[in-house]
């Protein structure tokens, strides 16, 4: 995992959604007609048909498919955000790091209020250790109160706050995501870890408990972290039973994780 620590990494957006935002786009450049023919709309619809396409593709993992629908894309519009940022992530996919990265910032340049495209473009940044800069693109994204997805955004800018050792900012990013959706598990288990680590007991239980909920809610299994955050809180309170039931958990599925040297020097302590 890049993210050290982490439950998991950041990652892009689905590039289909890049398609849904050029749909409600291109809604408002219609012209209204009272019939016959209309080519720009006629072109509009052909654009939006072949960023469509070309993610299609790309989901199927078929660059190739996806490269010729993208050509497609921009022979219509050579200044479309929306085609650039697929064929950056394609780009990214490939292993042409260089160009993936010149390419996303030709579609923010193209179209600097496309909060999507500077989502996928942190998630790059992340995947390339450049933390800084992730964390820049993504005040940005966080910042788009439009933006559909942007409590992830915010969970995103959590993680990378994390990762430059800003762990108060880290702190306010995931409670914002929380207070945005309140179904975000990663958010609730950073956010119970950090208050812990600030003593803050109260708090830590309360993420905890929201991080149980929606647990047990999607079916997501425990993993060493979350079931060392639980053993922590619950020997805060000598809630021996509950404890060692965590601490079960943690031996018999993750005996070879610094979580569990972590519990071990503490039951030995």
């Amino acid at each position: 995992m890049l993210f050290a620590g982490l439950v998991k990494k950041i990652t892009p957006c689905r590039p289909w959604l890049a398609a849904i935002l050029l749909l409600a786009t291109l809604a408002a450049c219609e012209t209204t007609t009272t019939g016959g023919f209309n080519p720009e709309a006629d072109q509009d619809q052909a654009l939006l048909d072949y960023v469509q396409l070309a993610v299609a593709y790309y989901d199927a993992n078929d660059m190739a498919g996806a490269r010729r629908h993208l050509n497609n894309a921009l022979a219509i519009d050579p200044r479309s955000a929306d085609a650039y940022n697929v064929l950056a992530l394609i780009l990214q996919r490939e292993g042409d790091l260089e160009l993936a990265d010149e390419t996303f910032r030709r579609a923010i340049g193209l179209d600097r209020t496309n909060s999507r495209v500077r989502n996928n473009y942190a998630a790059f940044l992340f995947s390339q250790e450049r933390y800084p800069d992730a964390f820049e693109q993504l005040q940005l994204v966080a910042n788009d109160s439009t933006y559909e997805g942007r409590a992830i955004a915010f969970e995103n800018l959590g993680r990378s706050a994390l990762m430059l050792g800003e762990i108060d900012e880290a702190q306010r990013a995931f409670e914002r995501a929380l207070q945005i959706n309140n179904n975000l598990y990663i958010s609730s288990l950073e956010l119970a870890r950090i208050r812990i680590d600030k003593q803050d007991w109260t708090g830590a239980r309360q993420a905890f408990q929201q991080f149980l909920t929606i647990r047990e809610f999607y079916s997501i299994p425990f993993d060493a972290r979350s079931l060392w955050i639980g053993i922590q809180l619950e020997n805060n309170i000598r809630n021996r039973e509950q404890m060692a039931l965590y601490v079960r958990l943690l031996t018999a599925l993750y005996p070879d994780s610094p979580e569990y040297q972590l519990y071990r020097s503490l039951a030995d302590g």
